[in-house]
C-alpha cells in the first residue's frame, strides 16, 4: 500500500513556494520521482528530530514518520520496477529537495522546544502543501491506475498524518 506516502514531506514548509507550482501537466515517471523525493525528505525530517527532539510525542510522531515513508518509498519502488518507470527528475522534485536541505539547515540551529514547535509547524504547513498538491495536481496528472490508485490512498493517510501533526502541535504551546 502506497498509503504511508504522505509522510515524506514533511521536512519541508512549501506554503508559497513554486515546488508544487501550477502549470504543465506532469508525467508518471516525474510523479513517481516527487513522490520518492518526498519520502526521502519526510524519513531525514524525522530522523533529524529523533536525534535533537526528547519530547515524547514529537519523538512518537517522528517514528511514524520514519516508519510510514520508509515502507512507502519500498513500496514506490515495487511499483515503478512493475511498470518498468524510470522516476524522472524534474522542476519539482529539484526544488523540494533544496527547500529541504534549507529547512534542515534552519532546523538545525534550533534545540528543545523551539526546534519541537518549529519541527512539528513545519509539519502541519507542509502536509497542507502535500495535501493539496496531492489532490490537485498529481493524482489528476497522473495516467497510470494504479499510481492514481496509490496517490489517493496516499492522499488519505497524509490527512491522518496533517491531523496527527496538528494534534502534536497544539500539545506543545
Amino acid at each position: 500500500m502506497f498509503a504511508k506516502f504522505s509522510a515524506a514531506l514533511a521536512a519541508v514548509c512549501l506554503l508559497g513556494t513554486p515546488a508544487f507550482a501550477q502549470g504543465a501537466k506532469l508525467t508518471d515517471p516525474q510523479i513517481a520521482h516527487i513522490a520518492y523525493t518526498a519520502g526521502v525528505i519526510d524519513v531525514t525530517a524525522a530522523k533529524q528530530a529523533l536525534s535533537k527532539s526528547k519530547n515524547k510525542e514529537v519523538i512518537a510522531f517522528a517514528k511514524d514518520m520514519v516508519r510510514d515513508h520508509e515502507a512507502v518509498n519500498k513500496q514506490a519502488l515495487d511499483l515503478v520496477n512493475k511498470l518498468k518507470v524510470t522516476p524522472e527528475d524534474n522542476d519539482t522534485s529539484r526544488a523540494l529537495t533544496k527547500q529541504a536541505a534549507d529547512k534542515q539547515a534552519e532546523l538545525a540551529k534550533l534545540s528543545g522546544a523551539a526546534y519541537d514547535k518549529a519541527y512539528v509547524a513545519n509539519e502541519v504547513a507542509f502536509h497542507k502543501t502535500v495535501d493539496g498538491a496531492l489532490e490537485k495536481q498529481l493524482i489528476p496528472s497522473s495516467s497510470n491506475a494504479e499510481l492514481k490508485s496509490l496517490l489517493e490512498t496516499g492522499l488519505k493517510i497524509f490527512e491522518g498524518h496533517l491531523q496527527h501533526a496538528e494534534h502534536t502541535l497544539a500539545d506543545l504551546k
